[in-house]
């Protein structure tokens, strides 16, 4: 029987098998069989790590041959052995998922060296400072991620040899000053593990191997995969990678860099280095790097291979490449490409850009933006009128676009809870790292003292579409004292209000106004290319003629949901509402009614304005009555005058409508079968505001919506009642008007009996928040308290009146709907829950055959192209 495969040379592989060999190993492989100048070495597969999560951490049978196996080959390759003494051959050992999760898993570099290789380093490459460098790196590294040693323990260590000598960076340290390091370095491994650092080279090997694997279930890889929404992986790879050194003196770097701005998408060469350092420099933000532009004058020839590389590249992918490098003693190196993390902006620049330069077609285009991402791009800016009388009091990068307002803090936990309780922060750091993702996910904004655009905050920032401000020399942080001062003496402590420009990189004190983003360009023609390829059509949900015209700026084709409850909160008419909930009798009732008529009519008409003719369904009075009455004793007193009825009497009705669960109680349909007065004044109001806008060259066919059905009994009672009414305006005004009343299925029982109530519906539209609720029995104002538990322990992959259960309730809208078509065929099917704009619930909408799907203003562009990535991919 042939063994199975757990181990793949660079050689063995290529892109398409990124599931097995992680998305690191793969390029890799991909590259050395395009001939990149690639350093050899392996992939332990996805597998593997699999295997060891279910095999209570152990191997499966055969790993351990193959490693030994390929680490042969690979000595033989390079002409030198690991852990031999003379010629070292050292190694980085790199994690690599299917997924790219920047910085969440763990590398280590220089692996091999012990006190007496790191002689022999020294001696072959004529580089003693190079040699000790390396091995300070080494054992830093190696008894971080290895050996679970914190990171500080060590940095103390390397700031008091500085400190002694004066100096600020590490590269200013001499032979003696690493030689002490070291020293002190394998003293901190003694004391904080009681053992020796480890000497020999296979145990270290097989050391970092376990923490590799071990990393893909860490806290913060844990949190990545939740809040990028990564599922279904095996695991992460292994890559062991024979060592390149961009350390070995001023002809040696090393560098990050991309084919475009992952920031707008520009065509540009993109990115930074650092001559005599090691990849974690870069990226740890502890230089600030030179541009990658400025290379071309230290090292032209390096500099032309590199641009000529990167072009192959992004030509080889179709896509914009994030790619790592060194330069060793003047000859270039690649140990990484992926297709770069981008900002929203850069993402559409990008995809249309790539279309006309013939690279990639429409179809791939809109694929390659993931509709959340547009979330970006839909909210505000630094409003420049405000910018204009506001102060800049530093300036650092521009490394993530955008704007943020909020509060200073210093702590990416206190953020985090901060930010729970409603407050807007903005995490401020001397340089973050992957422990503070939990801080940098709740804040509005980034902004850190040191770091480049290649920074650990930037990337991370941009992958979340979040306002980075990094580098910024200009300030000092004290995160003892809980401030920052800039190079002017200004003070910002703890609590105080900031704003980012993260387009432009400078920061403001206090708050500076924003406006709406520009939709044009490339926005508008990826959203026309969205409108091509789709076939489910987007509504919105609006309640008011401003949010109606927000809508349709973002190509909202119709109002899917118009809450009438909420036009009478205004201060105009909730008196007279709340006359009309006190009255005693139906004469009483219908005189407060009449006052609330013209209000209600001139609401209608200003949506059906606003939407030109597109379609608007409006849901009749759905809350309890109880939700417009007063709870405050003086509001209770003022009202009980203005209505001219005693205290005691208003408190009696208060009392009275006051039920045990008003969600399951006295509201939608069951009001209007009580009091059908109120129905009829709305259905009026309707009629009479369409006959308004029609007589005025409109077309307008009003879509009236009655909500919480549970019996198909229920809907031709009211439907009668409706229709009774709308013959009594016709005939009053010898008119004619095209209508449709329809129902919400947002009961479970609605959606069992849905071919009896499409008997009496022209339209159904699925009120997915209620249908969850009642599904699930979650009370939606309360499932803060347990949710986010349920998730964490895996009971719930997500929050189900966020993203729809396509399981439950999915199964009763799916059901629901094919009831409804096999009474109606042509039967109109629509979603106004918030599912209606998030991509996973669109997409099941598109394959079940809904009509529409129906989203807040702001969420309607998602919508569309979540639409098209549904008819594109089903």
């Amino acid at each position: 029987m042939t063994e199975k495969k757990f181990v793949y040379f660079f050689n063995e592989g290529k892109k398409e098998m990124k599931e097995l060999l992680g998305g690191k190993g793969a390029n890799l492989a991909e590259m050395t069989g395009l001939g990149v100048p690639v350093p050899p070495g392996f992939t332990i597969t996805t597998e593997v790590c699999d295997l060891f999560y279910k095999n209570n951490l152990s191997y499966p049978e055969g790993v351990k041959e193959q490693v030994q196996e390929n680490l042969s080959k690979l000595e033989d390759k390079m002409g030198k052995k690991l852990g031999e003494e003379a010629d070292p051959l050292l190694v980085s050992v790199r994690s690599g998922a299917a997924s790219s999760m920047p910085g969440m898993m763990d590398t280590i570099l220089n692996l091999g060296l012990n006190d007496k290789s790191v002689v022999g380093l020294a001696t072959k490459t004529n580089n003693e400072r190079f040699a000790w460098d390396a091995y300070r790196r080494f054992i830093q590294m190696f008894g971080n991620v290895v050996m679970g040693i914190k990171h500080d323990k060590f940095e103390k260590v390397l700031e008091s040899v500085k400190e002694a000598k004066n100096i600020h960076y590490d590269n200013e340290l001499d032979i003696a000053d690493l030689k002490k390091v070291v020293e002190g370095y394998k003293v901190v491994v003694k004391e904080e593990k009681g053992k020796e650092f480890p000497q020999n080279p296979i145990e270290q090997l097989w050391m970092a191997i376990d923490a590799v694997f071990g990393s893909w279930n860490n806290d913060r890889a844990i949190l990545y995969r939740r809040l990028n929404d990564i599922r279904g992986l095996l695991g992460t790879a292994v890559n062991v990678q024979s060592m390149v050194f961009g350390n070995m003196g001023e002809t040696s770097g090393t560098g990050v860099c991309f084919s475009r701005d992952p920031s707008t998408g520009e065509r540009k060469f993109y990115g930074e280095y650092l001559m005599n350092a090691q990849g974690e420099d870069v990226v740890a933000g502890i230089r600030t790097p030179q541009p990658i532009t400025a290379l071309e004058q230290g090292m032209p020839q390096a500099y032309k291979e590199l641009v000529e590389i990167k072009d192959k590249l992004e030509a080889h992918y179709k896509d914009m490449q994030d790619m790592e490098f060194t330069i060793q003693e003047g000859k270039l190196f690649f140990l990484q490409t992926r297709n770069g993390k981008r900002t929203a902006a850069a993402a559409v620049r990008t995809a249309v850009e790539m279309v006309e330069e013939g690279l990639i077609d429409e179809k791939t285009a809109i694929l390659r933006v993931e509709p959340n991402q547009l979330n970006q791009l839909l909210h505000k800016r630094l409003d420049p009128k405000s910018l204009a009388e506001s102060k800049v009091i530093a300036t650092g990068l521009p490394a993530s676009p955008g704007a943020a307002v909020g509060k200073v803090v210093f702590d990416a936990v206190e953020a985090a809870e901060l930010a729970e309780t409603g407050e807007k922060v903005v995490l401020v750091r001397t340089e973050t790292s992957p422990e503070d993702l939990i801080g940098m996910n709740a804040a509005q904004g980034i902004l850190t003292a040191r770091g480049g655009m290649t920074s650990h905050a930037a990337v991370v920032a941009r992958g979340m579409g979040k306002c980075c401000i990094a580098g910024c020399g200009d300030i000092t942080i004290n995160e003892e004292t809980k401030e920052f001062k800039t190079k002017d003496g200004i003070v910002v402590k703890d609590g105080e209000f900031i704003t980012l420009d993260g387009s432009e990189g400078n920061v403001y004190v206090g708050k500076v106004a924003v406006v709406d983003p520009d939709l044009s360009g490339n926005f508008a023609k990826l959203m026309e290319w969205s409108d091509k390829y789709r076939t489910l059509k987007v509504r919105t949900n609006a309640d008011t003629p401003f949010d109606a015209q927000v809508a349709r700026k973002f190509g909202a084709e119709g109002i899917g949901l118009c809450r009438t409850e909420h036009m009478f909160f205004a201060e105009d008419r909730i008196t007279p509402m709340r006359e009309m909930i006190v009255s005693r009798t139906v004469e009483q009732r219908e005189k407060a009614l009449a006052k609330l008529l013209p209000m209600q009519r001139s609401d209608f008409i200003g949506l059906f304005k606003a939407m030109e003719g597109d379609p608007v369904t409006i849901r009749l009075l759905d809350p309890p009555l109880h939700e417009f009455l007063p709870k405050e004793e003086a509001e209770k007193e003022k009202l009980a005058k203005e209505l001219g009825i005693a205290l005691s009497e208003l408190e009696e009705i208060t009392e009275k409508l006051h039920e045990q669960n008003p969600m399951l109680g006295h509201r939608g349909c069951r009001l209007a079968v009580t009091y059908p007065e109120i129905l009829k004044m709305q259905v009026r109001a309707i009629i009479e505001a369409a006959l308004d806008v029609n007589s005025n060259g409109m077309n307008v066919v009003p879509e009236i919506m009655i909500p919480l059905v549970g019996t198909s009994e229920e809907l031709k009672y009211l439907k009668d009642i409706s229709i009774q009414t709308i013959e009594e305006v016709l005939a009053g005004k010898g008119a004619h008007i095209e209508y449709k009343i329809g129902t919400m299925i947002e009961i479970p029982r609605a959606a069992l009996i849905a071919d009896k109530i499409a008997e009496h519906a022209e339209f159904f539209s699925f009120g997915t928040n209620d249908l969850t609720q009642m599904t699930f029995g979650y009370s939606r104002d309360d499932v803060g308290t347990f949710v986010p538990d349920y998730i964490k322990k895996g009971i719930l992959e997500k929050d189900p009146f966020q993203v729809l259960d396509q399981t439950g309730v999915g199964q009763l809208v799916e059901m629901a709907a094919k009831k409804g078509r096999s009474v109606k065929p042509n039967l109109k099917l629509g979603i106004c829950g918030e599912h209606g704009g998030e991509p996973s619930s669109v997409e099941f909408c598109h394959r079940i055959g809904l009509t529409y799907v129906s989203c807040s203003p702001y969420r309607v562009p998602i919508a569309r192209l979540a639409a098209a990535h549904a008819a594109l991919k089903n």
